[in-house]
């Protein structure tokens, strides 16, 4: 194709050497220039030109020259008008740029010459200055181009999964524990279900366009061929921070400084670390990886700067996480706190380990170890707080010293609470072995980086590393168990003196009975604590049961049944006395109707163990009273008020023993014979 403008049409040292009238001159001339040739030329021919004077200069044995050609001229000129319009208002849109592609390829390889012009240095300080003047504003413009189409919310609506109402935790001794303590749990599944749900859900990557994705790829090329890869990734770093933030503030998290989380009440914070766990495990599911499809699109051309902003991006939002989760543990420790503990520590555990190995993998190793750092440091103090519950617990046992006994023999409250806790606590089995190891490891290792854990497919077993020296062959037991059995210790412990506080010793006995029935069936009823606890130690409990099940039988009816012995009856020469009959029968009645009238009020919960000492009185005195009245009541027939004496039928006896231990005092019938 033949030129249209030769290389001599401008001079660097007439330039030079001008005054401003002869500038401005030159100026117009450009302009006159630009006015007579615009219906003739073509961006593309310019383009083509400067690439031969390009060639030119830089081409070796090419001598130096001190002219500038036309087409450098008008590409500065085309290029300032492109400039100008793209800086002209526009209706209804920010965004400049795909409405044309092929403006918008031409504005491109524009900026391409204009910045291989700025370089060269066969340009002239006046041209150079104005070259890199133009670049500069192009650069603005495509800076400000790829903002807009940051900012412009064209995605799919983030869905926020309401964060569950949670309930304030019960207090030491509450008796609603039980039923509080898994309406949680059972709140926290489902919420874990929608979570899944919304990970079915694909790609919730704000829903930028094939166009979109490619100008924006093509724009940050072009700024970093330019030199100006820094103020490209800090407005992408800038404004994916925002958008990724205003997405965890949809999710329904809120970003609380250290202090803030420090001096929260319990009861809001329990809600604030739900949502932490929910957002932190939908982060790392769902959100980091679309926010790295992002960045791998926009810089497909740059894949190590796309996996280094990705990590500065992850880094970022993982450390205040993991801030906050160091906040919550400087908070008073308490044995109700546990469970929100440990619900940290298994996202902590599950969460993070995956985007440590990402990272690795993408060569930032500097960044993996500065999230393997924080993420030990920060589980290694939730462990500490977590054994400290426990301690906290024992403590809570130990002190429990009220002089008041609990009414009627029921189940104490210390134990419902103590029992219950356990119970859940075992829920979180295989996380407390790792906690409880990991401690008592700490007392032999005084580095931090030589350990972690493996979760054996939750089967309640934990692995280390090689540097971690193996527990004691000779210990059967774990040290969470051990734990464990410390605490059932403590219980037991408690519960003996307790029982010490009511004067009547058949009372203490059902009291005994109550709650070690409660506690073996709350252990049968819990496959880990069972296992925890082994059938050894759970068949001393039911011997002990029994032990105070025969102590209960001695102290309530010895006396009963000593009415009904022949002692004294006989006189000389075989002859029953009557006197000493009727005083036998009086004497049963009125024993076993004090025994009635108090017992009817004690409280035995337990159906099974209701049903046993129901049975087990029945057994013992309902034949020795049908044997002793069948044999010696014809003696009293023949008198006046044999009533009086023979209150009850066998048969009477026993429906009364059915009123035992139903917590309500009832009035007895009663039967004529």
């Amino acid at each position: 194709m033949e030129k249209l403008w030769s290389f001599s049409s401008r001079s660097n040292s007439n330039i030079v050497g001008t005054d401003k009238l002869e500038w401005e001159e030159e100026e117009e001339e450009e302009n006159n220039l630009l006015e007579q040739l615009d219906d003739k030329i073509h961006l593309s021919q310019v383009l083509e030109d400067v690439d031969y004077f390009l060639n030119s200069v830089t081409t070796p044995n090419s001598s130096s020259t001190d002219e500038v050609p036309n087409c450098v001229v008008l590409l500065h000129k085309l290029l300032e008008s492109m400039i100008d319009k793209y800086n002209k208002p526009s209706r209804g849109t920010r965004i400049k740029f795909g409405r044309d592609p092929e403006i918008y390829k031409s504005f491109l390889d524009a900026v391409e010459r204009i910045f291989k012009l700025s370089i060269t240095s066969s340009l002239g300080d006046l041209y150079l200055d104005r070259t890199s003047s133009i670049l500069e504003k192009a650069m603005f413009i495509l800076e400000n181009d790829i903002c807009a189409l940051l900012q412009r919310p064209k995605s799919k609506i983030y869905r926020s999964t309401p964060t569950p109402t949670t309930k304030k935790s019960a207090s030491f001794g509450s008796l609603q524990l039980h039923f509080q303590l898994q309406d949680e749990r059972d709140s926290l599944r489902l919420n874990n279900q929608d979570d899944d749900d919304d990970d079915d859900d694909g790609d919730l990557l704000p829903n930028f366009s094939l166009q979109e994705l490619s100008i924006m790829n093509n724009i940050t090329t072009s700024m970093i061929a330019a030199g100006y890869h820094l103020e490209c990734c800090m407005a992408i770093t800038a404004f994916r921070r925002n958008s990724f933030k205003n997405v965890l503030r949809k999710l329904g998290y809120t970003f609380l400084k250290m202090d803030e989380v420090y001096k929260m009440q319990w009861d809001l914070l329990e809600g604030e670390i739900v949502t932490w766990n929910k957002v932190f495990r939908h982060c790392t599911n769902v959100l980091f990886k679309a926010e790295r499809k992002l960045y791998d699109s926009i810089f497909s051309n740059q894949p190590s700067l796309s996996r280094t902003m990705f990590g500065d991006l992850v880094r970022l939002i993982i450390i205040h996480f993991l801030n906050f989760a160091q906040a919550v543990v400087l908070t008073k420790p308490s044995p109700e706190k546990l469970f929100k503990f440990l619900d940290m520590y298994e996202t902590l555990r599950d969460e993070l380990e995956p985007i440590i190995v990402l990272m690795n993998d993408d060569g930032l190793e500097r960044c993996a170890k500065d999230l393997t750092h924080e993420a030990f440091e920060t589980k290694h103090g939730i462990i500490k707080v977590v054994v400290e519950m426990f301690y906290d617990l024992e403590n809570s046992i130990k002190g429990d010293n009220h002089r008041i006994p609990v009414p009627y023999g029921a189940i104490h409250p210390l134990t419902r609470y103590v029992m219950n806790y356990l119970k859940y606590a075992c829920e979180y089995k295989v996380t407390l072995e790792q906690v409880f190891f990991q401690y008592s490891t700490d007392q032999f290792i005084s580095t931090t980086d030589h350990y972690h854990y493996v979760d054996d497919h939750n089967k309640g077993t934990s692995t280390t590393s090689k540097n971690i020296p193996e527990l004691d062959k000779t210990l059967e037991k774990s040290p969470f168990v051990v734990q464990l059995m410390r605490i059932m210790d403590l219980l037991d412990e408690n519960t003996e003196n307790k029982s010490k506080l009511y004067k009547d010793m058949a009372l203490r006995c059902v009291f005994l009975m109550n709650n070690g029935r409660y506690i073996v069936q709350k252990i049968k009823g819990c496959a880990d604590l069972h296992e925890s606890m082994v059938d050894d130690w759970c068949r001393r409990k039911q011997t002990s049961l029994k032990m105070h099940h025969k102590s209960y039988q001695r102290e309530t009816w010895s006396n009963v049944l000593q009415c009904l012995k022949l002692d004294g009856l006989h006189q000389q020469g075989n002859k029953v006395s009557k006197q000493v009959l009727r005083d036998k029968f009086k004497c049963f009645n009125s024993l076993f109707e004090e025994i009635h009238k108090t017992q009817s009020s004690w409280m035995v919960s337990d159906e099974q163990l209701q049903s046993e000492l129901r049975v087990s009185i029945s057994a013992l005195v309902i034949p020795a009273y049908r044997s002793f009245m069948g044999r010696f009541k014809h003696y009293l027939e023949s008198g006046r008020h044999v009533d009086k004496y023979i209150k009850y039928h066998p048969d009477d006896i026993e429906i009364l023993i059915d009123d035992f231990f139903v917590g309500n005092a009832t009035s007895m019938p009663r039967r004529k014979i």
